[in-house]
């Protein structure tokens, strides 16, 4: 099994900036995919970014380009999500998910493990 906790979320102004971060514990593997989703109300939940924990390979929705970051710590258990020029509409829970072998990087039903997510509210 695999724990997920993501912390960092909060309320901010348009054009500014917050830092997810995402606990990984329990079983994990050195070829996992670490990513980052969110859902909005009313919508569904939709990819943001994805890490490769062997090669720090990363992926990233269009929507998210040029603003986001993600990155992992050294000893790999702990991916951020660095978020910059914050919109209204990046409004969403943001969760993080993680899984082995994961090809469709960008689909939420690759992914087993899920955080509980945390809120990211960004006013006009």
């Amino acid at each position: 099994q695999v724990q997920l906790v993501e912390s960092g979320g909060g309320l901010v102004q348009a054009g500014g900036s917050l830092r997810l971060s995402c606990a990984a514990s329990g079983r994990t593997f050195s070829n996992y995919v670490m990513g980052w989703f969110r859902q909005a109300p009313g919508k569904e939940r939709e990819f943001v970014a994805a890490i490769r924990r062997s090669d720090g390979r990363t992926y990233y929705a269009d929507s998210v380009k040029g603003r986001f970051t993600i990155s992992k710590d050294n000893a790999k258990t702990t991916v951020f999500l660095q978020m910059n020029s914050l919109k209204p509409e990046d409004t969403a829970v943001y969760y993080c998910a993680a899984d082995h072998f994961v090809v469709q990087y960008y689909k939420a039903g690759a992914y087993d493990y899920w955080g509980q997510g945390t809120q990211v509210t960004v006013s006009s």
